[in-house]
């Protein structure tokens, strides 16, 4: 069984659209800019840009919609790529300040649920939309928002340790996409729910309580799994029977499961003195949140179920994304 679910994750499109990361990563290596205090370079490969700006950091990301998401979907295509933003800078122990996009139609039609969407989204997690680019006469539909953001301290992909404990956490409270891998737990919720649940990242960030993670994105939790630990030098396995998984959903895989985009969903790599407050920290708000995994030294991924192991990725033989930290160079 172990062995069938490790073929479909590693040839699932959300995993190996990750390399074309490796492209970027090519033309960038060894070509991170510099930092503001003191010429810190701005490491690369993590979800925002974190630059050093007097006591914190000033963060910076990026994301484009899937296109047959953007066509088939508009309007919540629309409120993820402020969401999925939003995650970015939550998962890096930062809050967002505001977004900018950039909007191409081929009408002024196709363009309205677009922007219905992105300021359902700006609303409810009461982040602006301060500029960008709309143009309403291309010949195809495109969407990609970028936002700004501030941390005191950092969550980054760089700080995973082997001895770590990994921590999966997603909210549960909600229902998959109809056609796409996405589960939506945002937008039936209470505004004022949405952003107390995030403020847990930036609040384990300035308590010490956690250092090394990332938001789970296309790839799903194995997805993000593997960049986590490509971009910290290390290796894990993973308790596939472990990861906070929605009973009502009787129809959904494991497979599919492990590999859904969730509006709220973070794996972070905890010292174990801190697992059970960062564990306690997401209880307390109603989000699932679980043991799933330990990091270890090997650049292998391994998965873990019903008493069988399966390597599913070597990192050090395989990259990723291209995107590597000191500990594994």
């Amino acid at each position: 069984m172990l062995a069938g679910i490790a073929a479909e994750l590693r040839g699932a499109l959300g995993i190996l659209a990750k390399r074309d990361v490796q492209i970027p990563a090519r033309h960038l290596s060894g070509k991170a800019g510099a930092g503001g205090a003191g010429d810190r370079p701005a490491a690369l490969g993590d979800d925002c840009a974190a630059i050093p700006d007097g006591d914190g950091y000033l963060l910076l990301a990026a994301e484009g919609i899937w296109p047959a998401f953007l066509e088939g979907d508009p309007r919540f295509a629309g409120y993820s790529a402020v969401m999925v933003n939003i995650s970015d800078i939550c998962a890096m122990g930062g809050r967002p300040i505001a977004v900018v996009d950039v909007v191409w139609g081929t009408s002024a039609g196709a363009l309205e649920p677009v922007w219905e969407g992105m300021v359902a989204a700006s609303r409810a997690y009461g982040v602006p939309i301060v500029g960008g680019h709309t143009s309403a006469r291309s010949p195809y539909n495109a969407l990609a928002v970028a936002i700004a953001g501030r941390a005191r301290r950092l969550i980054t992909s760089f700080a995973a340790r082997p001895g770590d404990v990994l921590v999966a956490a997603i909210d549960l409270r909600g229902a998959m996409h109809a056609e796409h891998p996405f589960w939506n737990a945002s937008t039936g919720a209470d505004p004022a729910r949405l952003r107390g649940d995030l403020e847990i990242l930036p609040a384990l960030a300035e308590a010490g309580l956690c250092d090394a993670g990332k938001d789970i994105s296309m790839g799903g939790v194995v997805g993000t799994l593997l960049m986590l630990l490509e971009t910290s030098g290390a290796g894990a396995v993973l308790d596939l029977e472990a990861v906070p998984r929605p009973r009502e959903a009787r129809d959904l895989s494991l497979a599919r499961w492990l590999l859904a985009f969730p509006s709220y969903g973070f794996l972070l790599s905890v010292r174990p003195e801190a697992a059970g407050e960062v564990l306690a920290a997401f209880a307390r708000r109603g989000i699932a949140s679980a043991a799933v995994g330990a990091v270890d030294g090997s650049r292998r991924l391994t998965l873990q179920a019903g008493g069988e192991r399966q390597t599913l990725w070597d990192l050090a033989a395989e990259p990723l994304t291209g995107f590597a930290g000191e500990g594994a160079r």
